[in-house]
């Protein structure tokens, strides 16, 4: 073939092939492209509709405690546990003597709790809220001071004997709406309306009492000796109710307790009958209890000397131990153990070589500052150990013998 022949032949080829439309081509391509672009939006909209759906869950069930799901979280100062007394996380107080070098927690009881040099009677100086009752002597006979949460003290015009030769002011003293005290009185129960100034007699069958908790409507007190124990409705008395209802007593009056009682081998559950009902089982290495139970709306506390702790060794005291004790299946009970230092032997400010002995008695759970707060006192001082970050405060140092503590103690 001819050089010169090649080119005709070539148009003459392309002559049959049918002409495209340029303007079909372009708008097909456009819509290709646009149709990817809109099923790349479309889905970009899904999964992010799905993730917050997801993230909403998710916040819904951490508000609603689920600890299976919710993502763990470490509190602010938190502290490991130590290792573990009976399958239960412990940690280790600080030191005796070192208390007044804690953090503090600020409550109307100030850095120091002292009988009030000014106090005004209760009936021209009414309380809304009780934080804390104290009992000053007067001969061989007490009145009540009462601490406001406003910080301002009011005596009540009520004098109270003492109950087998100790002050009668009890752990649980306080009503849980914070308004009424009531004190164990031989043969009778008598109570201290804050709000209103009203002082209640309630008498009893003879008996030796010593122990005071309320049950947690606020309308029934128990009453407690070692060979009697009462419910008494302070409040409303329902339809066949009776307004004195003998109960099961204890050789210990403080263990009769409620909403909850720790014993050893269990946690019992106050029923409004008149008796305890098994909440869960307890295996501890307990040789006493010592105070009352109180509770919070997921645990109870209370103190109990141990037997040897290999994991927590002493010189020359025995262990004493803080329970706190969960009432909600979901989460977990913690002890708190106090111990001794481990050093040369410490001594008491300005008393010689007196060493800090942990002494039986010294110790008990005086209430909650809040569900996450144990009060408990130690030799001198009240403090605060925080469930869930394991850190203890000092609340206040003791300037008085006894205290009750109730829910105007939050500011």
């Amino acid at each position: 073939m001819r050089r010169e022949d090649v080119q005709p032949l070539l148009l003459q080829a392309a002559d049959q092939l049918p002409e495209p439309e340029l303007a079909d081509a372009a708008w097909t391509a456009g819509v290709r492209v646009s149709r990817r672009r809109r099923r790349t939006v479309v889905i970009s909209v899904i999964a992010f509709i799905a993730l917050a759906i997801l993230a909403s869950i998710l916040i819904g069930v951490g508000t609603s405690g689920n600890a299976d799901i919710t993502p763990p979280t470490t509190p602010p100062g938190y502290i490991e546990a130590s290792g573990k007394i009976s399958g239960i996380d412990y940690w280790v107080a600080p030191p005796p003597g070192s208390e007044r070098f804690l953090d503090r927690l600020e409550t109307p009881l100030g850095d120091r709790l002292e009988l009030p040099h000014k106090v005004r009677p209760l009936a021209k100086h009414t309380l809304d809220d009780i934080a804390a009752v104290v009992l000053v002597k007067q001969d061989d006979r007490y009145r009540p001071l009462l601490l406001g949460a406003d910080g301002s003290w009011a005596q009540a015009d009520v004098s109270l004997g003492a109950v087998g030769g100790e002050e009668p002011l009890s752990s649980g003293a306080i009503s849980p709406d914070g308004r009424v005290a009531a004190f164990p009185q031989p043969a009778e129960l008598v109570t201290v309306n804050a709000s209103t100034a009203e002082i209640a007699h309630f008498p009893l069958p003879e008996g030796a009492f010593r122990s005071v908790s309320w049950v947690a409507d606020g309308q029934r007190v128990l009453i407690s000796g070692p060979s009697s124990a009462y419910q008494v409705v302070v409040g409303e008395i329902a339809n066949g109710e009776r307004a004195v209802l003998p109960i099961p007593a204890t050789k210990d009056p403080d263990e009769v307790t409620a909403p909850y009682r720790i014993q050893t081998g269990a946690v019992l559950r106050y029923v409004v009958d008149g008796q305890w009902s098994d909440d869960s089982p307890l295996t501890l290495p307990v040789r006493s209890w010592q105070g009352q139970t109180m509770s919070s709306n997921s645990a109870a506390a209370r103190v109990f000397i141990a037997e040897d702790l290999p994991e927590v060794p002493t010189r020359v005291s025995q262990p004493q131990v803080v329970a706190a004790i969960s009432t909600l299946r979901t989460l977990p009970s913690r002890l708190l153990v106090l111990g001794e230092p481990q050093d040369s032997p410490p001594t008491y400010e300005g008393a010689g070589d007196r060493p800090f002995v942990r002494e039986a008695g010294c110790c008990v759970v005086l209430g909650w500052y809040d569900d996450n707060n144990v009060l408990f006192r130690v030799h001198g001082w009240v403090l605060a150990w925080n469930l869930d970050s394991g850190r203890v405060r000092r609340v206040t140092e003791m300037g008085v013998d006894q205290v009750a503590l109730g829910p105007g103690l939050r500011l």
